[in-house]
């Protein structure tokens, strides 16, 4: 009797449906940011090879806020819970930013809007990946993340349909004097903005979390691994950071190379100052501040979740590439048009809207079968033919000139995704403390934002340099990075089978 108190209660389908529906409402903001930016961009005016540092905003916001919302989300226990107040607070100003971007008269503006979406769509979408792993029992768990997949799904799918759909059914112009935004688009955010508040009232208002009493009385049918041995980097590493930026920076003011390149180095240099910082702290004899306990835990991270972030960091890589050139890709090469007032492009630009649809539509679809198939041949096995077929999916585009095709290729990309939203945190939360799932999942995520800053920084110097007619190479790439990713899961723990 003892034991089974100890365990979460399973849930029935409302209750599965109830933790996650929210996430129907943040995919909705993320989907339509991914489908539109690039086109929001080009129509203020950049170039293609200026979309990567204008996407700068997504990982640097994830970087930073993340880590510090799991940090705090840990610690707080109010009349919302721990995590509800935090996924409110960032739906509500996702909606603002959503309303407001399609209106923006400048780049510069649209630009900066940017950041204000991904900050709030990193601050309720964090305490949200936790707050599946505080609500299930692990009996649950990939069951649990796999329909908060179905969710993604939905939402991206509504979102990514939503200018074609205004403009085929409902007869909303999706074409604007230069330097306008369509009203297609413009009423696609405003719409994806009441749905995304919705959708996460609905999750604050039908679920209550567990009190910190009740979490201190379960425990896992399998402890954590233990963590990593070297808590904190010497000294020596610290320095070898801020070298390494130097290095960069140094590289980047000799030889002309493009400006954005700079972010990577001072970055880096950054990462090795607050190392720095936190032994000067140590040293004082000072408690251990936020940053202290981030770095600690990033230092200590199971063996598990470092094996997770490699394959986190390769597949994220190739998913950026997809976001930020599907559409100058695809209307470029299957509808023949670099001019963003034309017909053609925008028939493109809508389309891209569609393919983005099938995918996410078949990883809401293949989110159901993945627990009993993941039961049957194992997690890391089907996580790795699930990358597969992606890698293949982005490659095929450098080979598919009839559009109607490119729906194969969503198949392929549709699996992987609906895997990657899945699998690594079901493999993840087996391998971590549960009172500090928050923090280790906002950790986590630099894993997924470290590849995007990469991208941002680089593709577009590798797209104006190495192959300036050709940027479906870029989709090229991204295949390998996956299908490097699927061989980096075969490298996983037999206990995670």
């Amino acid at each position: 009797m003892t034991t089974m108190l100890k365990k979460k209660p399973l849930l029935g389908f409302w209750g599965l449906w109830n933790i996650s529906f929210g996430f129907f409402g943040i995919q909705i903001a993320f989907a339509l940011q991914n489908a539109n930016v690039s086109r929001i961009f080009q129509t203020l005016g950049a170039s293609i090879d200026d979309l990567p540092i204008l996407w700068i905003a997504g990982p640097v916001t994830g970087l930073l806020v993340q880590p510090l919302i799991g940090y705090f989300s840990d610690r707080t226990w109010g009349p919302l819970g721990r995590r509800r107040p935090y996924f409110l607070g960032g739906a509500i100003l996702c909606s603002i930013a959503l309303v407001a971007m399609p209106n923006s008269s400048a780049l510069w503006m649209a630009a900066s809007l940017l950041w204000m979406l991904d900050a709030s769509v990193n601050i309720s979408m964090e305490p949200f990946r936790a707050f599946v792993g505080d609500m299930l029992d692990e009996r649950q768990r990939t069951a649990g993340y796999a329909f908060q997949t179905v969710f993604i799904g939905a939402g991206a799918v509504v979102a990514s349909l939503a200018p074609a759909l205004l403009n085929n059914v409902f007869g909303v112009s999706n074409v604007a004097p230069e330097g306008v935004v369509p009203d297609s688009v413009r009423w696609s955010f405003y719409l994806g903005a009441a749905m995304a508040l919705g959708a996460v009232l609905w999750t604050v208002l039908t679920t209550r979390e567990y009190s910190p009493d009740q979490m201190a009385q379960f425990t896992r049918e399998t402890g954590p691994e233990t963590p990593h041995a070297a808590a904190v980097p010497s000294l020596v590493g610290a320095f070898a950071w801020i070298a390494a930026g130097a290095v960069i920076v140094a590289l980047v003011s000799a030889l002309g190379l493009d400006n954005p390149l700079y972010i990577l180095g001072f970055g880096l240099a950054a990462f090795g100052a607050a190392q720095i910082a936190n032994h000067v702290r140590a040293a004082s004899g000072r408690s251990a501040g936020v940053l202290g306990h981030i770095l600690s835990d990033l230092w200590s991270m199971p063996q598990t979740m470092r094996r997770l972030a490699v394959i986190q960091f390769l597949s994220w890589f190739a998913l950026f590439i997809l976001w930020v050139y599907a559409t100058p890709i695809v209307t470029q090469y299957q509808f023949g048009s670099t001019d963003t007032a034309s017909v053609a492009y925008n028939e493109g630009a809508d389309y891209v809207g569609v393919l983005f649809a099938v995918y996410n539509g078949i990883a809401a679809l293949y989110a159901f079968a993945i627990p009993a198939i993941a039961a049957r041949i194992g997690t890391a096995r089907l996580h790795a033919l699930n990358l597969v077929a992606g890698g293949l999916g982005l490659a095929s585009f450098a080979v598919i000139g009839d559009p109607n095709l490119l729906m194969v290729s969503m198949v392929g990309i549709g699996m992987a995704w609906a895997s990657i939203l899945s699998l690594p945190y079901s493999i993840l939360c087996g391998a971590l403390p549960q009172n500090k799932l928050g923090i280790y999942m906002g950790l986590f995520n630099i894993f997924i934002v470290l590849p995007q800053l990469v991208v941002a920084t680089v593709m577009g110097a590798l797209v104006r340099h190495l192959y300036p007619e050709a940027p479906v190479v870029s989709f090229l790439i991204g295949g390998g990075f996956m299908v490097a990713a699927a061989a980096a899961s075969l490298r996983l723990s037999r206990t995670t089978q």
